[in-house]
Order: C-alpha cells, then structure tokens, then sequence
C-alpha cells in the first residue's frame, strides 16, 4: 500500500479520540462474531463470511468443523465434497476450491499450521488482505485492522477516512489510530455499522457519535 503520511491537527487528534471513547463506552465487549477454536477455523470461517452473514457462518461452521476442523481434514476432500457442507453460503463453489487449495498449502507447505506472516497467508488461495488482517488480529494478536464494507463506510460517514477503497481506508486508520487499538475498533465499527449506521437509512439522530460526525446532518445522498 502507498504511505502518503497524514498530518492531523489538535482539533482532529481530539475528535477523533471522542470518538473512539465513545465506542469504547457504547461497545465494550465487541469482538470477532465468527465462532472459532484455532488459527485454522478462524480462516476458514473468514474465508466464508464473503457475501454472508456471520450468523449464516457461523450454523455453517458449527456442523463443518466437527467433521472437517483441521487443515488435514480438509486437505483431503475435493471441493466437491466440501460444497454440500456450505452450499447455504454465497460464491460456495468458489469457496469450497479456495478453501480445499488453502488446507493443502498450510499442510504441505506449513507443516499444518496456518502462517503468521502476512507475505505467506495472502499466499493462500481465497485470502486477500482483509482475511489476512482478521486473522492476524484476531488468531496471533498481531496488529491489523481490517476494514470490510461496515468499517469503510462508518469510517468514511465519521470523517476518519474519506477514501475510495479499503485498502486506502487501511492505510489512513493505521496512522490515524492508536497501534494497540486496531482490533477493538475494527469489531467497534462494524458493530455500529449494524446497529446504526447501517447502509440504509441509518439512524443519525438516535447516533451517540453524531457531535463528532460530519455526515449526520447531510443530506441523505451524502452518506
């Protein structure tokens, strides 16, 4: 990614730590809603949370990791085998080759550990950089932020990064934001993008952080 620095002056550097005091008080206990065991599961689950809810994974995942849990386990199917188990979940197909193809790498390559390096699990088919950054954060406690549709949008409506794409939604938050904050604000604001900043109509007048945000009182094609 590209490291154009930004500069934040006093009155920026205080709103922009209301803000995360505010989640902090509205959203203590937000964490990862995938349900998981080890690095492994948690990829997987990841993997298939494209284009579906967390609630629909994690019925999914909760059947599937009982008979597939392992990276040897899954290793061994064809992805045809694997896709009655997801067929439920959107992109199943694609899902079911990517995951299979990932579960012989990280045993053959890894020794059947999934990788803490980043270089080595974007190397995994079906992981790109938002998978990676879940799983670093949240399976090796290694700072990243992740930022999916919710986290690109509320960050974006709060005035914390304007960009157009996450991957440049990334790079502001990471300079923005405290190093030991990224995972709690990741899960922060993807609570409040559900619960009230949603996509649609989202409920600005009700919105605790709505003194702090620029978009609450624009126009509604404006958020």
């Amino acid at each position: 990614m590209s490291h154009t620095t930004v500069t934040l002056t006093s009155d920026e550097k205080r709103r922009i730590q209301a803000i995360l005091d505010t989640l902090e008080r509205l959203y203590p206990d937000a964490d990862c809603e995938l349900r998981y065991d080890t690095p492994f599961q948690l990829l997987v689950a990841t993997v298939l949370s494209a284009q579906s809810t967390d609630k629909r994974v994690n019925m999914v995942t909760e059947r599937l990791f009982k008979e597939y849990g392992t990276p040897e386990a899954m290793a061994a199917l064809e992805p045809e085998e694997l896709e009655p188990w997801i067929k439920e979940l959107g992109l199943y197909r694609n899902k079911a080759r990517q995951i299979v193809h990932a579960a012989r790498m990280i045993v053959e390559e890894h020794g059947g550990q999934v990788p803490s390096e980043r270089s080595a699990l974007e190397a995994l088919p079906g992981v790109g950089r938002k998978t990676a950054n879940v799983v670093l954060s949240n399976a090796f406690s290694i700072p990243a932020l992740a930022v999916d549709t919710h986290v690109f949008r509320v960050a974006r409506r709060l005035g914390l990064a304007v960009t157009k794409s996450p991957e440049q939604t990334e790079r502001v938050l990471t300079q923005i934001l405290p190093k030991e904050s990224w995972k709690q604000v990741h899960h922060r604001l993807i609570r409040h993008g559900r619960q009230v900043c949603t996509a649609r109509n989202p409920a600005c007048f009700s919105c605790e952080l709505r003194l702090f945000c620029p978009s609450a009182q624009a126009p509604d094609d404006a958020r």
